[in-house]
């Protein structure tokens, strides 16, 4: 059983940075691991993973250029560092961990594992 916890989110105004944290205890060997948020009315959508085994890199076209994946294997802990933020980047972020290499990352119905959720806020 792997447990994730998410912190790191806030109030931020357009164009501020954040970096959200992801830590890892329990089962820690995942073949990715991924950032999917979901804004208020909407549904979960993929934002960016890692391949746990090959360190590939993936982005949603929308946050591409913005934000980056990243992980401290040492401390069992994913990163999403985020720039430039804007007010459609609002929205609740979770970490998850996915343990097959069956389905397509960015379903976000492949994933087995969920964090609570940290909540961004950009406002317009």
């Amino acid at each position: 059983q792997v447990q994730l916890v998410e912190s790191g989110g806030g109030l931020v105004q357009t164009g501020d940075s954040l970096r959200l944290s992801c830590a890892v205890s329990g089962r820690t060997f995942s073949v990715y691991m991924g950032w999917f948020r979901q804004a208020p009315g909407k549904e979960r959508e993929f934002v960016a993973a890692i391949s746990w085994i090959g360190g590939s890199l993936y982005y949603a076209d929308s946050v591409k250029g913005r934000f980056t994946i990243s992980s401290d294997n040492a401390k069992n802990t994913l990163y999403l560092q985020m720039i430039s933020l804007k007010p459609e980047d609002t929205a609740v972020y979770y970490c998850a961990s996915k343990r097959t290499s069956d389905g397509y990352y960015r379903d976000f119905n492949t994933y087995d594992a969920w964090g609570q959720g940290t909540l961004v806020t950009v406002p317009s």
